[in-house]
């Protein structure tokens, strides 16, 4: 008898995508799956029920989704009373909040995969929907700025192209960056490890230097010092002035992300200037005042716009990255029917989820 996977429908307002699509049905039933997806679980993203049942899957309804399968795929951490002692769910679970909730069953958290290791790549869906972050970011960029990207020649006149900022050159950035440029604006980046900034040039992007350096372990930034980081902020200050648009990108998962823009970085910006903050969220943002899935307007007419969700806000192509993350992940874990969860694999070990309940 085949294992059962089931893919709920997402319930938050915000959330448009889905962690399974039609076109990895055929994959999972390859590996000795069957897949039952929630009615209307794809309908957002452009994938409807009839797709689903043409690839092979079965459309069941919500209890059913939650209380007969194995192994449950999510974008984020469904509400765990439905959850059935031990099934495996797999998606974004939040492990460092509140993990007792996840006790009863085998979490396996992409937060924590190991993403460095060249193997891992695949299952990686931190990168793959920083991609579709970084490049939404861009054009909402542009479709929130008042003048043109590229620069424009017409009867009336030369219009110079617009300035673009982008801090971080992490996938997010480097995509934003790419993104920006193919739309016509002169562009600079910024990061404050050398490595990611030898990526920025290799874009063809002017480099910004401010002089701080933060090299950190696996491939984040460390945290900069007191000193180090009112260092930073004084010289943004001083060259962010110089730009239409700012877009952020520097995420910490499960920890609050670094202060890059203050409030005196926005005071300096003109009127009509655009900021765009990946990273804004429940722990904060990049950018003094930005407000989650809001936009806002300084005194001095500046919009900063809280985009921390990026990615649902592009399902289709999201949910089709997410969903192939999700088969190589089980086409890893699963051999001959079964799913092996071997300790001493550094793919396993990352994902668990370690509660105080499974380790007594």
């Amino acid at each position: 008898m085949n294992l059962l996977i089931g893919c709920p429908a997402e319930t938050e307002w915000h959330e448009s995508r889905v962690a399974v699509t039609p076109e990895v049905v055929g994959r999972l039933r390859r590996i000795g799956l069957d897949v039952v997806v929630e009615a209307g679980a794809g309908r957002r993203a452009g994938f409807p029920d009839e797709a689903y049942v043409a690839a092979g899957a079965r459309v069941g309804d919500r209890l059913e989704v939650f209380t007969q399968p194995d192994i449950l795929a999510v974008i984020h951490r469904p509400d765990c009373q439905r959850l059935r002692a031990g099934q495996i769910v797999i998606g974004l679970l939040g492990p460092y909040e509140a993990p007792e909730e996840l006790s009863e069953v085998t979490a396996l958290s992409f937060e924590g995969l190991p993403r460095t290791l060249s193997r891992a790549q695949s299952m990686d869906v931190l990168t793959s929907q920083a991609n579709v972050a970084g490049y939404k970011a861009a054009v909402l960029a542009a479709d929130t700025f008042g003048g043109f990207f590229p620069m424009m020649m017409t009867a009336a006149g030369t219009v110079r192209p617009a300035k673009v900022l982008v801090l971080g050159g992490g996938v997010a950035g480097l995509q934003a960056i790419g993104t920006a440029r193919r739309l016509g604006a002169l562009v600079t980046g910024y990061d404050v490890r050398a490595a990611a900034r030898a990526d920025i040039a290799s874009t063809g992007a002017a480099v910004l230097d401010l002089k701080v350096t933060a090299e950190g372990e696996g491939g984040y930034a460390r945290t900069l010092t007191a000193d180090e980081q009112a260092e930073q902020q004084k010289a943004l200050v001083d060259a962010i002035r110089d730009f239409d648009v700012v877009i952020t990108t520097a995420q910490v998962p499960g920890h609050r992300p670094p202060a890059l823009v203050p409030a005196e970085a926005l005071a300096a910006l003109a009127p009509g200037s655009v900021v765009v903050d990946l990273a804004s969220g429940p722990l904060g943002g990049n950018v003094a005042g930005s407000v989650p899935g809001s936009r806002t307007e300084t005194e001095n007419g500046v919009v900063v716009l809280g985009a921390g969700n990026l990615p649902a806000q592009v399902p289709r192509a999201a949910s089709s990255a997410w969903a192939r993350n999700v088969a190589a992940l089980l086409e890893h874990l699963i051999h001959d029917g079964s799913v092996v969860l071997d300790p001493e694999d550094e793919v396993t070990a990352g994902l668990l989820v370690r509660t105080k309940e499974a380790v007594s």
